[in-house]
């Protein structure tokens, strides 16, 4: 049996490629990575760490009405953030409704403008001092 040794993207299906990049990266804070070859479809691609995004502008065949209200009982990509305060700060002003995790850890869920379920989950990065 193959051995899988790392993740590497998940792709997301969008109808309307500015208004999605608009919540990517105007939201988000994502960049535009310039790896994404030419292709037969427009796209764009958003590198974090060692793994990418890929938000691909071609039909949705799964409907976007009637998903659960909460995007941790949906299928979603979970992203790591610094400090869940200010993320939803920032989807407050955007106007971007979320629900928090109800496992009680600090983390939430959103969707983008097509429906996708994204979980934001805080890390908290420790630093070390091992000069003492």
């Amino acid at each position: 049996m193959p051995e899988i040794s790392g993740f590497l993207h998940a792709s997301l299906l969008v109808s309307d490629l500015a208004r999605a990049r608009t919540f990517y990266e105007n939201v988000l804070g994502l960049t535009p990575s310039s790896a994404r070859p030419e292709m037969s479809f427009d796209g764009v691609w958003y590198e974090i760490g060692a793994q990418q995004i890929h938000l691909l502008a071609l039909p949705n065949p799964d409907p976007v009405e009637g998903r659960p209200a909460h995007g941790g009982r949906d299928r979603h990509i979970a992203l790591a953030i610094n400090d869940l305060t200010v993320l939803k700060q920032t989807l407050d002003l955007a106007g971007v409704a979320y629900t928090l995790s109800s496992s009680g850890r600090p983390a939430l869920f959103c969707r983008d403008p097509d429906g996708n379920a994204i979980e934001l989950i805080q890390q908290v990065r420790y630093s070390h001092d091992y000069s003492t």
